[in-house]
């Protein structure tokens, strides 16, 4: 008799689990939507602060310099406006286009790219569904009464 009243108990336990965790979770879809939604869109925010951050740190790095050197613009101005450079002594190498272009290329891609994996699950996604949510709320429900009805106990004789 215990045996049985164990194993019933387990399995009122593991259905009414199961029958509450799907019961609220389709209740609780669109919350949960939105929860990670905003997940990804911080990690997003972090991430373009993050780069923000690299941007000043150069930029004040650059004015910085600009301020000890006052040679340093006489210095630059031929790699960044693209003219040759005065000093007839020296040999500067200059790069192929194909090499620049390809440079390029990887340039525009990295900065481009976000490399934010997508934060909601795709289980979400299918269950946010409205016939899928309303499917799950009563299999839930289905569940508990199930277990209730079932896997009660016994009455004494």
């Amino acid at each position: 008799m215990k045996s049985q009243n164990i194993i019933r108990a387990f399995f009122f336990c593991v259905f009414f689990a199961i029958g509450a965790a799907v019961l609220s979770g389709s209740v609780l879809c669109n919350v949960l939507l939105t929860f990670y939604q905003n997940k990804q869109l911080l990690q997003e925010q972090q991430l373009r602060t993050s780069r923000l951050k690299s941007l000043i740190a150069d930029y004040n790095a650059l004015l910085t310099e600009l301020e000890n050197d006052p040679n340093f613009v006489r210095r630059i101005a031929p790699a960044t406006l693209g003219t040759k450079p005065d000093d007839a002594n020296v040999i500067y190498p200059k790069a192929s286009d194909e090499l620049q272009d390809a440079a390029r290329k990887v340039l525009a891609e990295e900065s481009n790219q976000i490399l934010v994996e997508p934060a909601v699950p795709r289980w979400l996604i299918r269950c946010s569904g409205s016939p899928w949510r309303i499917m799950l709320f009563f299999a839930g429900a289905a569940l508990i009464l199930i277990s209730f009805i079932c896997f009660r106990a016994k009455e004494k004789q």
